[in-house]
């Protein structure tokens, strides 16, 4: 019966985290944490394992309308895969309680992160603010995939407004190009992050695929009505997601 409720909340999830296009992490992890009993970390395991297979249809559509950056995006989801690990023993050195407080505050510095990214909209031009030296920019870029990466692992995030403002501002990727480049680091930071939850014995595989039964299902029918919404909902709706999320995690 339980897993009936929780397929049945997380197509609610899914279908509002389609809607606003979030990856949602973070509101998964609140509803199985808060809604559902589980410990904080196993929701963090499943929640990063979730994003690794939600991120893996939108990597093969950017793709395909060659929006993705495709050497950056490798060096940085190498470099944040190598982050996420690491960041997953860290998390297990926090405690239950403190990780609820740590996890809300940075889900909010993601919806803050979200609102300087859609005000930043007017930008979609390569090569502003361009790094000229090769090795230079391969430093850039490998620092930009150590930090998301660790965010990822220790807190249970997907960190994607990070990641596309490190693309953007530090690596003079238009907004297009860090969205499609996003998805691939995205692919590498969850898979790592999920291995190291997995080593830690805090990724439940059978929760995961209750999760990812409801939430891409729900997800799938909710993008479905994106474009016939307001550009201001839309907006509202993305910026305030990860905010509700982190209230929601400390009820």
């Amino acid at each position: 019966m339980e897993t009936v409720a929780l397929i049945m909340v997380m197509l609610l999830v899914g279908l509002l985290l389609g809607f606003v296009g979030a990856g949602g992490s973070g509101f998964m992890i609140a509803v199985l944490t808060v809604g559902f009993g589980y410990p904080i970390h196993v929701a963090m395991g499943t929640a990063i394992a979730a994003m690794m297979f939600t991120s893996l249809s939108g990597m093969l559509s950017q793709l395909r309308q060659q929006n993705t950056d495709i050497a950056t995006g490798i060096l940085v989801g190498i470099t944040g895969a190598l982050g996420s690990w690491v960041g997953s023993g860290i998390a297990f050195t926090i405690p239950e309680s403190a990780m609820k407080w740590c996890t809300s505050g940075m889900l909010v510095l993601s919806g803050l992160a979200l609102w300087l990214k859609l005000s930043m909209s007017s930008r979609d031009k390569e090569g502003q603010n361009p790094i000229h030296s090769p090795a230079r920019r391969r430093i850039t870029a490998v620092c930009v995939g150590l930090t998301v990466g660790v965010l990822t692992g220790t807190f249970g995030i997907g960190s994607t407004p990070f990641i596309q403002l490190g693309l953007m501002l530090l690596l003079g990727l238009s907004m297009r190009r860090a969205a499609g480049t996003s998805m691939l680091v995205i692919l590498f930071v969850a898979a790592a992050g999920a291995v190291g939850y997995f080593q830690a014995g805090s990724l439940n595989v059978p929760l995961l695929f209750t999760v990812l039964a409801g939430s891409m299902t729900g997800s799938y029918i909710g993008a479905r009505f994106t474009k016939r919404a307001p550009a201001a909902l839309l907006k509202t709706g993305m910026v305030a997601t990860p905010i509700a999320a982190a209230f929601l995690l400390l009820l």
